[in-house]
């Protein structure tokens, strides 16, 4: 009961954090010009310029509060443990990423190609990966209905560096209406820190609700009418986060549950995308992602929104559950 407090009390501090520099930090961006321009979903409604690279204003409180955190547990304190100091890699690095790719989207050609960015992203997540299995010997994976850890050998880098690759890229696609990505990522990190509690991985579950606490004060600045967007620079960071807590904790498999909505978004681009090559007159969705499909058949950002967060919290309660079988 004392461990489930802490972690709700990070959460409180993180939001609080966020709440408070969100405001400064949003003004700071438009003197720099760092901005995007969004349509609107009503039809008339004249398109605006959003700043962007929001990202930051949720990975400096978690980062923060976990080096802090580190320190207490260095000087023989309650904090949050060594072993999140590899979650909290993977933010720094996938969100550099984003800094890379947010910068190239505004300035074509002044960066690194896609190609060389994706690269970056894989040679991450094999390190990510190779960091879980041979520095911090993580379980290898748990799958409902069996009721011994799987041993995956020589398969499990590869297969790790693949969920860390999917959910950094499956994120982004969700980052289209204002609120949807940050509200998907806080049930999903919230029901990690509930899998790794079940764990008594306390560790982790600190991280987890740090992370949601932050997320809830971005949503703050981020719900419609949005004063400021996520930017690759938090989708990259927390899709790939969320996969590194995942397989912490052994339980990535369900994540085929917890993360239903960014990989049925992946899904349907990428799906959209092959049948396209193959029927070029007749392709697969109106729009791409599937959000942007509902959207051209008369969905709000509302009705997205609620029904995208309906749908994933109904699946990360019966993962959470699946957890106890």
């Amino acid at each position: 009961m004392a461990e489930t407090a802490f972690a709700l009390a990070m959460a409180g501090i993180a939001f609080m954090m966020t709440v408070v520099w969100g405001t400064p930090f949003i003004r700071v961006l438009r003197r720099l010009g760092i901005s995007t321009r969004i349509r609107e979903d009503a039809p008339g409604k004249p398109s605006s310029v959003v700043p962007t690279m929001g990202g930051f204003l949720f990975l400096t409180p978690v980062l923060f509060l976990t080096l802090i955190l580190n320190i207490a547990s260095a000087a023989g304190r309650p904090g949050i443990g060594l072993s999140i100091l590899l979650p909290l890699l993977s933010l720094i690095s996938f969100a550099f990423v984003g800094v890379l790719n947010d910068i190239r989207k505004d300035r074509p050609g002044k960066l690194y190609l896609p190609g060389r960015l994706f690269l970056v992203q894989v040679l991450l997540a094999l390190a990510l990966a190779t960091g879980l299995q041979q520095v911090l010997d993580v379980p290898q994976a748990y799958i409902p209905f069996v009721p011994i850890e799987v041993d995956l050998g020589y398969g499990y880098i590869p297969l790790g560096a693949g969920v860390i690759l999917m959910f950094a890229n499956a994120v982004q696609t969700t980052a289209g209406v204002n609120g949807l990505s940050g509200l998907l990522m806080a049930t999903a990190y919230a029901s990690f820190g509930a899998v790794s509690a079940l764990q008594q991985q306390v560790y982790i579950t600190r991280f987890c609700f740090t992370v949601v606490g932050a997320l809830l004060g971005f949503l703050w600045f981020n719900i419609k009418p949005a004063s400021l967007l996520m930017g690759r620079t938090g989708a990259y960071a927390l899709g790939a986060t969320l996969g590194v807590v995942a397989l912490m904790t052994g339980q990535w498999p369900l994540l085929l549950l917890i993360g239903i909505i960014p990989l049925v978004e992946i899904s349907s681009l990428l799906l959209d995308r092959y049948f396209s090559r193959l029927n070029p007159p007749r392709p697969l969705l109106l729009a791409r992602p599937l959000h942007k499909h509902l959207a051209v058949l008369g969905w709000s950002n509302t009705q997205i929104i609620q029904r995208y967060w309906l749908v994933s919290l109904l699946f990360a309660m019966i993962g959470i559950s699946l957890t106890r079988v």
